[in-house]
């Protein structure tokens, strides 16, 4: 559905469908994913621009349109999902990349990610800093297995690193036919509860922001406040 809202060309008529029922419950979706991938577009840029050549992307999605490897063109990177068909996709836009990598990963449990594959394209992590994507995820943990997600990934990343994440607001509280489509395991948040589930990760002096508002290139565009999103980091120990 992103992909196609993305504009993207690896999706299916299910993801048509399903992405124009959602609107038909909510309103246009294109401009607000937009602005996420542009917000991962910015994020992404402001790692690398620290000297992080390594990525790590959690429920990575369809890899391209504007994705990491896309924008960190020096850098390698290992997109993980758990999802099956999205894997394979994946595996075989990446198949000619001597860059970026495909394989499963549930962002819950780190020790599901192929250690193999986390050598060849993160060969830096645990030991130098690193870059940590964890986009579209938070809002179907509850807060208990966030934490201690978020938690584990500072445990395992290297001092130095950083962590990219997204929140979804309380936007989609009033339109609930939209809001049940997402499921019962979809929590919205209000933007004062974002903090405390960053644990020892620390924001930037950017803060948790609508995604539009962070660093953008020139005025935020006008979208609805359906995601704050924060870069932060991982202190020396």
């Amino acid at each position: 559905m992103i992909d196609f809202w993305l504009g993207g060309q690896h999706h299916f008529p299910v993801d048509v469908a399903a992405a124009n029922a959602f609107e038909q419950a909510y309103g246009p979706c294109a401009p607000v994913f937009r602005e996420l991938r542009a917000f991962l577009g910015r994020a992404v840029r402001a790692m690398a621009a620290q000297g992080v050549d390594g990525f790590l992307v959690f429920g990575a999605g369809v890899p391209t349109m504007g994705n990491v490897h896309e924008v960190a063109t020096d850098a390698t990177v290992l997109y993980t999902d758990v999802d099956p068909v999205t894997i394979r996709l994946g595996q075989s836009i990446l198949a000619g990349s001597d860059r970026a990598g495909y394989g499963f990963g549930d962002a819950t449990d780190i020790g599901t990610v192929d250690p193999a594959q986390l050598h060849r394209f993160v060969p830096g992590w645990g030991r130098r800093p690193v870059g940590v994507v964890f986009l579209g995820l938070a809002a179907f943990l509850d807060d208990a297995t966030l934490t201690r997600t978020l938690d584990e990934l500072y445990a395992a990343a290297a001092p130095g690193s950083l962590l990219a994440v997204d929140f979804d607001t309380e936007e989609l509280a009033g339109h609930p036919q939209a809001l049940a489509m997402m499921g019962p395991q979809f929590r919205m948040r209000p933007p004062a509860a974002f903090a405390p589930l960053l644990g020892r990760w620390a924001p930037t002096a950017d803060g948790i922001v609508p995604v539009a508002e962070w660093r953008p290139d020139g005025p935020p565009a006008r979208v609805p406040d359906a995601f704050h999103g924060v870069l932060a980091t991982r202190a020396g120990d």
